[in-house]
């Protein structure tokens, strides 16, 4: 299928921070005259504005509200916008914890030179075929952002002298070059980047702020010129019919929020409304199915979803609904030439099961059975081929990839036989073809990108994640551990070492975890992760409860009124790890961004003796504030996830016994580094600040609470593939500080 939902998600990447100002409410940070760092700073006081809210029966306080921009909604659109108070006291936090960390700056250099080290600068995809075509994203050496080119379909005509030790197609036709684009503006980011079935028309969205507000804008390939007015007030979601006349996109409105899908000429035109969602709890996203025959509008929050078909020989014709939404219910629809193909959880098929229709509506009366519900082996997508299906399923924390022939439905499995590993479908932007894409990984293997033919079986290696400065696979060793949960059930941990660490307690350990919507944490390689390891640090990761590792129940069982499953199954791994000699009790740094920040929020509150520090990135930790504010863009899709504390008192009972932000109380906390944008819209700025302002209030031990937003970028942090770099060497330095700090050791 080639539709997706769009949710919040993680904090995640593949490679791809003075001056002060006197707000009047806090405090500036000494400097000593020599400038040196002095042995104590003063940390900023932020002022406390008490408000009473009252709620199902309920009064709760809350001293930092004040920091929530009522305009928040023009605030994600201009920056400029936010309060003045706001803006100060935001200065005065990252001056703090940049001077904070002054001692680390050597640190943080040498650490994004090293990950810099590990990047091929000039480095580009492998190409994928269309028709006549070959499409592609390069990167020139020191770009922060990449070109987006097609050449011809096999004629390589490469050259060397245009960059030296690039290959550079001389007949290589740029359609986007992202880094010219980005010249001029503080942020820069790409949603959709696609061409038009028949390979005229290239189009484009792109958000130059972080906020997720994206433009669409379309030109033709041949002059170069920008056909009509630019799509305004998009998510970045986007497609081209198949017959290339028009355009397809989704609004976004003023809420942050996917609510419409609009149609328009492709060469530009008038927008005409085909569909809008009246509930604000779905998010809803445009797409087209694999045999290019129908367009597809895809409706779903966490549990419940719902797709509507436009036939693509008549592309203005009003979408119908392939079946009506029931609550509990999931299904994708694809089509497959002759037959439908359904993914669906339906009639408890929890790890999900695959039907087939041939009817030409296929509504659920029509679904036949095909491939059964198997409990603990999780179904996490499909992909259809004219002559082929391929599916991926994950089972115990690892994946596998089946082919299925469809003349005779039989079926063959890739496989790898390694403890911790990744598989991922790559797919193909061609349908009539025999040739798959797929990409491997490990936590000790760079990616390697295969071609696989379905008939023959023969895979090609067409690119091996290059390491400039080197890496050997041998000389580290990935191991797949299991913890028992308080309930007794086992949590995978992937475990990333350099050979010859000592297993006696000694060496400090990185605890990075997730555990929401469904998301997975692959054991994947990461040129990040390398620059701890190297320096003797152990990398685990909890596959805990909340995700779906061992099956959508392994989500299930970590969501809503069993949310807490999560934080307990982490610090479960955090003292199974302990026990072993993997690290010690107070030499842990834990590490989640976004939901996981919601994890590293509730485990610093149940066991803050356990860690050397914490880093919250972009967290979502005002999670009772947060879910009873109907105009934030997340709140009403994600009451699924949370449960709804404005109607439901048993949903507000839970909510605020693990809210991070509520449950702040009088005890010795470990360092806490909490990270933000000004223009996220998922995890609002408000949330890191009002956090640490209470963490500061309330902590007895000398341990700082630090605070670093970045004023330029949203929940992504840094658009450009180095200076996000520069974000994660200033996180990892803080976690080799904070264990060299020890300020809980005993």
């Amino acid at each position: 299928m080639k539709s997706r939902i769009n949710r919040r998600n993680m904090l995640v990447s593949s490679i791809s921070v003075g001056f002060m100002v006197n707000s009047g409410f806090g405090v500036t940070p000494a400097l000593s005259a020599s400038g040196s760092h002095m042995s104590k700073l003063t940390a900023p006081k932020a002022k406390k504005i008490p408000l009473k809210i009252e709620q199902l029966g309920y009064t709760r306080i809350d001293n930092y509200n004040w920091m929530k921009d009522d305009r928040w909604q023009e605030v994600l659109r201009d920056p400029d916008l936010i309060k003045a108070d706001v803006k100060d006291h935001l200065i005065i936090e990252n001056a703090y914890s940049k001077d904070m960390l002054k001692p680390t700056e050597a640190l943080q250099a040498t650490l994004f030179e090293e990950m810099k080290g590990r990047i091929k600068e000039d480095d580009s995809s492998v190409p994928a075929a269309d028709g006549d075509w070959e499409y592609y994203v390069r990167y020139n050496k020191g770009a922060q952002h990449p070109i987006n080119a097609r050449k011809p379909r096999g004629k390589d005509k490469i050259s060397k002298e245009i960059i030296p030790f690039a290959s550079i197609p001389t007949n290589e036709q740029i359609l986007l070059d992202e880094d010219a684009a980005a010249k001029g503006t503080d942020y820069y980011s790409t949603g959709t980047t696609t061409h038009s079935p028949d390979h005229k028309l290239y189009g484009w969205s792109e958000d130059t702020q972080g906020s997720e507000v994206y433009k669409i804008y379309v030109k033709d390939m041949a002059t170069g010129e920008r056909l009509g007015t630019p799509v305004e007030s998009a998510t970045g979601d986007f497609v081209f019919s198949p017959d290339s006349q028009y355009l397809f996109w989704t609004f976004r409105d003023d809420n942050g929020r996917p609510s419409r899908i609009y149609r328009r000429p492709a060469k530009g035109g008038d927008d005409v409304l085909i569909y809008e969602e009246k509930d604000p709890g779905f998010f809803i996203g445009v797409g087209t199915l694999s045999s290019d025959k129908y367009i597809v509008i895809s409706i779903g929050n966490q549990e419940t979803s719902e797709s509507w078909l436009i036939p693509a020989s008549d592309p203005t014709k009003a979408p119908v609904c392939v079946e009506p939404r029931v609550t509990g219910v999931m299904y994708e629809v694809d089509h497959w030439d002759d037959r439908f193909v359904i993914l669906t959880n339906a009639d408890d098929a929890m790890d999900f099961k695959v039907m087939t229709s041939t009817a030409s509506l296929p509504s659920k009366s029509t679904w036949q059975p095909w491939i059964a519900h198997r409990p603990g082996t999780y179904i996490t997508g499909l992909g259809l081929y004219k002559g082929h299906m391929v599916r991926v399923e994950r089972e115990n924390a690892n994946s596998r990839i089946v082919v299925t022939k469809k003349a005779d439905l039989s079926e063959h499995t890739i496989a790898v036989n390694e403890e911790a590993f990744a598989l991922g479908m790559g797919g193909s932007l061609e349908y009539d073809t025999t040739v798959m894409r797929y990409t491997y990984t490990s936590p000790t293997t760079p990616a390697q990108t295969y071609d696989y033919d379905m008939d023959s079986r023969q895979k090609s290696l067409r690119k091996t994640q290059v390491i400039p400065s080197g890496h050997n696979p041998a000389d580290y060793i990935a191991r797949r551990l299991y913890a028992k949960a308080p309930d007794g059930v086992e949590v995978p941990i992937t475990v990333l070492i350099k050979k010859g660490v000592k297993l006696d307690g000694s060496a400090p350990m990185l605890l990075y975890g997730y555990g929401s919507y469904g998301i997975p944490m692959e054991p994947s390689f990461s040129i990040r992760n390398l620059s701890l390891v190297n320096r003797g640090w152990i990398y685990a990761t909890a596959h805990i409860r909340g995700g779906s590792e061992k099956g959508r129940g392994w989500f299930m069982d970590g969501r809503k009124f069993k949310k807490k499953n999560t934080f307990t199954d982490f610090i479960a791994c955090a003292e199974h790890l302990t026990a072993n000699g993997y690290g010690s009790k107070g030499r842990i740094v834990a590490y989640g961004g976004s939901a996981g920040g919601l994890l590293m929020g509730a485990i610093t509150n149940m066991r803050p003796d356990l860690w050397a520090g914490v880093i919250g990135a972009v967290p979502f930790v005002d999670v009772l504030n947060t879910m009873s504010d109907t105009t934030l863009p997340l709140t009403p899709p994600e009451w699924p996830e949370w449960g709804n504390p404005i109607e439901d008192k048993a949903a507000y009972d839970y909510i605020v016994s693990y809210s991070p932000y509520d449950n702040i109380t009088a005890k010795a906390y470990p360092p806490v580094l909490a990270t933000g944008g000004l223009s996220d819209p998922r995890v609002t700025y408000w949330e890191p600040m009002k956090w640490i302002s209470a963490l500061r209030e309330h902590n007895t031990s000398d341990a700082p609470m630090l605070l670093k937003i970045n004023m330029e970028a949203g929940h992504g942090g840094a658009s450009g593939r180095f200076d996000f770099l520069k974000e994660i060497a200033f996180d990892y330095a803080f976690a080799i500080w904070a264990v060299d700090k020890g300020y809980l050791k005993a």
